[in-house]
């Protein structure tokens, strides 16, 4: 390992996860170690750009961190590529002394009950992606116009998402970057009720506590929580919920909101406990038309832990339209080994294991939800990185698990990536795509009005490209 041949790293992936391996890496004290980064979209980012709230733009300035990274002189970007289309797993290995997968956790988790695939039945995945502009998604069908109550299912962070997108008013969605096709959709929207629906009690939900507290500032929409209920679902006792600070905060904030009499806004989120859908029920036309629910109850498992349990009761919801938010699952990888049950690529610390013998795959590590599943915020992959960064380190310190590539060349590898992808994306294509985003905003005082077509992206990031030898000197000290 020299500065003339230093150790090649692939990142398939540019979200959060992705790009703090990547500053990990950069950060080795011998200065010799080159990565790559490859993503199937021209942009980066990943949930940080398609995935967090629009009106959310403090948690979207972490980018600030990855842009860093991406000005290292030893990265490179590759976007507009995907592994096992444009180029293969077998290739990559070819030409990297390691690659790290870094994919996350694309799918939505379905229900699995009668009637979900009627119209009006979403994946929060499909409207989260649709708001943010993710090309995947941008030409999705939402009414909103048909629909005056909805039910959101799932007792998350992203449940509490689209329950709020839902009913922001048009002044507080003005000023952010939700996609303007959703923007217009939005604003005519005659949702008037949000119901969010969860299997388990208060206490077991997932909200953080800044997430729950910020349901309480809408300024067009009530907070609604049904004292009894919310007591009847606390009655069993969680000794795990009342040692963790953030399901005592959440309990609390929840006891607020059912003792506050409503101010009667022309909207309102109902929060509601110990429920499951049981079936989402036709309407007029076919389309959804309500939701039937079953009564749970709490029961400890062989380990005192508190599962879920349905009971006999049984009630229906009138609703036009119900979003799923339950989890999220991996996709499997072209060629790379994946847990169908629990939805990861099987790895030990971030090494990944050969299916057959258990033993690590030399030179394939993963990082992120398609390490761990979809568990964490932002924040919870830079340590998960570490860890796999290390492994890879300390692989190459012990002299083995690393690959000995054919051409482990720089020249080499874009030259293979741009016979596989004539469209690729540099870092310097995505900061034309950027800039172009960022200008359309300012007119409108929005921090950007993003492109949604793939098509007008590619088009974007080839014009006036500056050359990667004068992307390679702003790079340089």
């Amino acid at each position: 390992m020299t500065p003339e041949t230093p150790i090649r790293i692939a990142v398939i992936g540019s979200g959060p996860a992705g790009f703090y391996a990547a500053g990990h890496l950069l950060k080795d004290p011998s200065g010799l170690i080159d990565v790559d980064m490859l993503e199937r979209l021209p942009t980066p980012w990943g949930l940080v750009r398609s995935g967090v709230a629009p009106d959310h733009p403090k948690i979207k300035s972490v980018t600030r961190v990855y842009e860093k990274t991406a000005a290292h002189p030893r990265f490179r970007f590759f976007g507009n590529v995907t592994l096992g289309e444009h180029v293969s797993r077998e290739e990559l290995l070819t030409h990297y002394h390691a690659i790290v997968y870094a994919t996350g956790s694309p799918l939505d988790r379905p229900l699995g009950i009668p009637g979900e695939e009627l119209h009006g039945s979403h994946a929060a995945t499909e409207f989260v992606g649709w708001y943010n502009g993710h090309p995947d998604h941008t030409d999705l069908e939402i009414d909103l116009l048909s629909a005056e109550r909805a039910v959101v299912i799932g007792n998350g962070n992203v449940a509490l998402d689209v329950a709020r997108m839902l009913v922001l008013a048009p002044k507080e969605l003005a000023p952010t970057d939700t996609a303007d096709h959703a923007l217009e959709v939005l604003a005519a929207s005659r949702v008037s009720e949000v119901v969010i629906v969860g299997r388990r009690g208060p206490a077991q939900a997932a909200f953080t506590n800044p997430e729950l507290l910020e349901l309480g500032e809408l300024s067009e929409a009530d907070v609604v929580v049904d004292p009894a209920e919310l007591e009847r679902a606390l009655a069993i006792h969680d000794a795990d919920a009342e040692t963790d600070i953030t399901s005592r905060r959440n309990v609390e904030i929840l006891r607020g909101y059912a003792e506050r009499e409503p101010v009667g806004h022309a909207k309102r989120v109902v929060l509601r406990f110990l429920l499951s859908p049981s079936a989402l029920l036709p309407g007029e036309g076919g389309r959804l038309g309500a939701v039937e629910l079953v009564r749970n109850e709490l029961v400890a498992d062989a380990d005192g832990r508190l599962r879920a349990k349905a009971t006999e009761e049984r009630e229906t919801i009138d609703a036009g339209l119900a979003f799923r938010a339950i989890g999220y699952r991996g996709v499997p990888l072209p060629g790379v080994p994946f847990d169908e049950r629990s939805g990861v690529i099987p790895n030990d610390g971030g090494r990944v294991l050969d299916p057959s013998s258990g033993a690590p795959l030399p030179g394939e590590y993963v990082v992120g939800w398609i390490k761990r599943g979809p568990s964490g915020v932002i924040g919870t992959n830079k340590k998960d990185a570490q860890e796999t960064v290390d492994a890879i380190l300390a692989d190459l310190d012990a002299g083995k698990g690393l690959l000995q590539p054919e051409s482990p060349d720089a020249e080499s590898v874009e030259a293979l990536l741009r016979s596989c992808q004539p469209d690729l994306v540099t870092y310097a294509g995505w900061s034309e795509i950027d800039r172009h985003e960022r200008a359309r905003g300012e007119a409108s005082g929005r921090p950007r009005v993003k492109l949604t077509q793939i098509e007008e992206m590619l088009r974007i990031a080839a014009s006036e490209s500056p050359s990667e030898d004068e992307l390679a000197e702003a790079k340089a000290p």
